[in-house]
């Protein structure tokens, strides 16, 4: 019988252990944004998320280099989708289209999580600075998949231009849903209807 390592690279998937780092780093993430919302970012340890997650003090430090850090996987795999689904856009197909084939965030509490954890980034500098970050890396990443999309050996000016205005536009978009919603959870309707508005907006200067 196939172990689960070689039947996840048949499959396409990651290998178990990669899966389970993935996993980890998640669940440190979300011990990380609970902490934070209970009693602050300054009134939290490395020590206690580490508690919180479940994960040695060893673990936490080898993948989070600051105790702000650890919130980032909440923020990259939203990055990660959009840059696949950039992409797999097909010249045929309106944004709108192929937005209906993704799901941000499928998973409801992540989604929640992460609407908190940018509702915090307005008071925490280190968070605001984590999440900054994120869209920093995610620009490049952006304008490579425009770039494929579009056949080129690398991004141009036009596929920069279109990169930066995507991820400002997602950016913007889930800090206005973040700030101007109750702290109560995150509809997915009304998350999902932000996020498409955005790219409408930031798409109809494309071409196809």
């Amino acid at each position: 019988m196939p172990s689960d390592q070689q039947a996840g690279a048949r499959t396409g998937r990651p290998p178990l252990t990669e899966r389970r780092k993935t996993e980890t780093r998640l669940e440190v993430a979300r011990a990380a944004v609970r902490l934070f919302l209970a009693k602050g970012v300054s009134g939290t340890s490395a020590e206690e998320i580490a508690e919180a997650a479940g994960v040695s003090s060893r673990t936490l430090w080898r993948y989070c280099p600051t105790k702000e850090s650890c919130v980032a996987p909440l923020l990259t795999g939203v990055i990660e989708l959009i840059a696949q689904f950039l992409q797999s856009w097909r010249g045929d197909q309106s944004m709108a289209e192929v937005f209906d084939t993704i799901g941000l965030h499928d998973n409801v509490a992540d989604r929640t999580t992460m609407v908190d954890l940018v509702r915090l980034t307005r008071t925490e500098p280190g968070l605001r600075a984590v999440w900054l970050e994120a869209h920093r890396h995610a620009e490049p990443a952006f304008a490579e998949a425009l770039a494929r999309r579009a056949g080129l050996p690398g991004p141009d000016l036009a596929v920069t231009l279109q990169a930066a205005m995507i991820n400002t536009a997602l950016r913007v978009a889930v800090e206005y849903y973040a700030f101007t919603t109750d702290h109560g959870g995150a509809e997915t309707a009304d998350y999902e209807a932000a996020m498409r508005e955005a790219l409408m907006i930031a798409a109809r200067t494309f071409s196809s």
